[in-house]
């Protein structure tokens, strides 16, 4: 009796729940060619998966980790772990949009300021502070916790370990703090600054893990754990801002309204 096999499949289904990113091809390109082939493609929305970028923001949220799983699967199909798809990053960048648009009319800015304010969240805030802390990460993983003849982190990788840490955070404090702002967090007293520094702790414990997560999925590096050493450090400011009734979402309005007027 002839027994029939079948492939294993490459996003095994049993392994994770996600979605398998469509039209993937092996690669062996250069790190310029598959930049250019990223950024090119920002412009070309029909070839962008975003079904498949709006499962794996999903799962930032519940299960972090099977994020990062797919990302394995695709080193071993597209020889590189960073996403050669641009759809979560424009997905996210219209998420913030619309969540910075959201958050200045809940603080009461003007039109004019509204557009001010978007510009700066997209473009300072999220990709250019989002570049140099990636560039960060990327250069203190090659230059300490890379193992000998391991290879290095690519920093299209790095880059895409800070968005997906940054999602989780970006919900918190732009979506589901602001719908307390004018009703709690803003006003005097322990339980409005108890309430807002715990959102931002949480928002910076997510980050962190999340990072935590994204390196030490990749085999090349060796005590990733480092990424979460600030905690202990990040708890006690935590601690101390209560003590001090210092309110952090009070502060991050005031810094706000002092950069747009």
């Amino acid at each position: 009796m002839k027994h029939s096999t079948s492939p294993t499949p490459l996003y095994p289904r049993s392994t994770s729940p996600l979605p398998a990113p469509a039209n993937y091809q092996p690669t062996t390109a250069s790190a310029a060619v598959k930049r250019y082939k990223y950024l090119r493609r920002l412009f070309k929305f029909n070839q962008m998966d975003f079904e498949f970028a709006a499962w794996q923001m999903v799962y930032l949220f519940i299960a972090p980790q099977k994020v990062f799983r797919n990302f394995n699967y695709r080193k071993h199909t597209k020889s590189q772990y960073a996403r050669d798809d641009p759809a979560f990053l424009v997905l996210l960048s219209l998420w913030l949009v619309l969540s910075s648009i959201c958050f200045s009319v809940a603080i009461g800015l003007s039109v004019k300021r509204i557009a001010g304010f978007v510009f700066f969240v997209v473009f300072i805030d999220f990709i250019g502070l989002g570049i140099l802390v990636s560039t960060f990460f990327w250069y203190v993983s090659n230059k300490y916790l890379c193992l000998p003849g391991g290879g290095d982190v690519e920093w299209g990788y790095a880059f895409d370990v800070h968005i997906n840490a940054f999602f989780p955070p970006l919900s918190l404090l732009h979506c589901f703090q602001i719908l307390l702002f004018n009703q709690i967090l803003k006003h005097d007293g322990f339980v409005s600054c108890f309430l807002s520094n715990t959102f931002w702790l949480v928002s910076v414990f997510y980050y962190l893990y999340i990072t935590f997560l994204g390196y030490s999925n990749v085999p090349m590096l060796k005590n990733a754990r480092a990424f979460l050493f600030p905690l202990p450090i990040l708890f006690l400011m935590y601690v101390c801002t209560l003590f001090a009734d210092y309110n952090l979402s009070v502060q991050l309005i005031h810094f706000y309204e002092a950069r747009h007027s």
